[in-house]
């Protein structure tokens, strides 16, 4: 599991960028790289995309780090992970430096991008919005390289912060919780588990909601924010001794049938038995229904049809990721044509000058971009400066055959699953299994 954190940087970013790639922290620099900036001199082309943004703003960068859980990943798989972080997080757009440090008892990534994008010179937007996309990515990213990732649970109420929290057993909400569980039991009534509670120490505020304070705690915790087992409501029938049952979901379309025999649920709860013999029923119906209004007559033909379903969708997902590296690619280009084209002149001034030494030491920042550029644009096969504004139309036209890819890829990815769920329900309504053929009319 890795727990994301991002702030601006407003000042003091060559310092910044010095710390993330200390050597002592990176493995001699080993665990350092960067995408369409040199690390050694990111902060000098950083400084050159910010003279040419659009919008005016204090931030010069973003410092985005990573921290994984101790034990969980390799300095190697972090950084690997780091790097596919930044990669969709930025779309290409941006210019960054990602280290991974690996001197303190947690692997953790601190990757410092740009604040503006190497197309269109436009500011990045740090909010709310785009921090919950770092965090879904991040999330992501953990399950697929099989790290833990932060599971939402029937608890409401509770931020991303409290959950960290509570892992390190400091959260107010994970004491109040773990006091009451073990308050019920003892508990005659909920005016004998009130009581039972300031006895422990805290203060009890009625209202509409029932509410408490621990010792030191600032504010009052509600319990309904504890989670559907902690109202008063729910209190009470826990004190009877009756389960709490959660209401489920009301499911729009066709979900899975529930294995009723291995459902620990069901074995606990007949209330849940009951809804899960209904619930199974509904579905075998809906499933039937679908497979009808689809013209599926055999088995066949539905492992056929996730079978066409499942091409189409790596299509799709095939040309998206062309696309986007195709974008990624042409940024990249555009940046560097656009800093050799602005450098040129100094770089002519600094081949016509006598006293090169002295030319050189005033105009160290501009020639160390020109050269820059100069080596990536021959490095990629550039021998005739490009049209800098038939780049920047192309990678226009490029962005919407994107969007309509990625709409493309998602039509293709909904369907996939839906029919996924589909031939599961079949599987389990005829008892097949992956080791048997099945021919059979549906």
């Amino acid at each position: 599991m890795a727990i994301t954190k991002i702030w601006p940087i407003k000042s003091t970013l060559k310092k910044a960028l010095d710390y993330i790639e200390n050597p002592d922290k990176t493995d001699d620099k080993l665990l350092v790289s960067s995408f369409a900036c040199a690390y050694e001199t990111a902060d000098i082309e950083f400084e050159m995309l910010l003279s040419q943004a659009i919008q005016k703003g204090n931030n010069l960068a973003h410092h985005l780090v990573q921290a994984f859980e101790p034990g969980e990943t390799t300095p190697d798989q972090a950084h690997e992970i780091g790097r596919q972080l930044a990669d969709e997080v930025l779309q290409g757009k941006y210019p960054y430096v990602l280290t991974t440090h690996i001197d303190k008892g947690h692997i953790h990534n601190h990757i410092i991008f740009c604040a503006v994008d190497m197309v269109n010179q436009r500011k990045y937007v740090s909010n709310k919005q785009s921090y919950a996309f770092i965090r879904r990515t991040n999330d992501r990213l953990c399950k697929e390289n099989g790290l833990s990732v932060v599971k939402p649970g029937r608890d409401k109420g509770k931020t991303y912060a409290e959950w960290d929290a509570q892992r390190k057993g400091t959260s107010w909400k994970a004491k109040l919780k773990a006091v009451i569980d073990s308050i019920i039991p003892l508990s005659s009534d909920f005016d004998d588990f009130l009581r039972r509670m300031e006895a422990q120490g805290y203060e009890i505020k009625r209202g509409k909601y029932i509410s408490f304070r621990a010792q030191g705690q600032e504010r009052f915790t509600r319990c309904k924010t504890l989670g559907e087992a902690y109202t008063e409501d729910a209190i009470t029938e826990r004190i009877k001794g009756r389960p709490v049952l959660h209401k489920p979901k009301q499911e729009k379309g066709i979900s899975l049938l529930i294995d009723i025999q291995n459902s620990i649920k069901a074995q606990q709860s007949a209330g849940y038995e009951r809804w899960a013999k209904l619930h199974n029923l509904k579905q075998a119906a809906k499933t039937l229904n679908f497979i009808t209004e689809h013209k599926i007559d055999t088995y066949a033909d539905l492992e056929s049809k996730v079978s066409e379903i499942a091409a189409a969708n790596e299509e799709a997902a095939a040309a998206l990721k062309t696309v986007e590296q195709r974008l990624a690619d042409m940024a990249v280009l555009i940046k560097n044509v656009t800093t050799y084209k602005q450098t040129r002149p100094i770089a002519t001034q600094y081949r016509r000058a006598k006293d090169k030494d002295s030319f050189r030491q005033e105009h160290e920042s501009s020639l160390i971009l020109y050269e820059a550029a100069a080596r990536a644009l021959k490095g990629n096969g550039v021998t005739k400066l490009p049209d800098l504004a038939a780049l920047k139309i192309e990678y226009t036209r490029l962005s919407g055959e994107k969007e309509r890819l990625y709409e493309k890829y998602g039509e293709a990815k909904k369907e996939l699953k839906e029919y996924g769920i589909i031939k599961q329900n079949v599987d389990g309504i005829l008892r097949v299994t992956p080791e048997k053929e099945r021919t059979q009319e549906l």
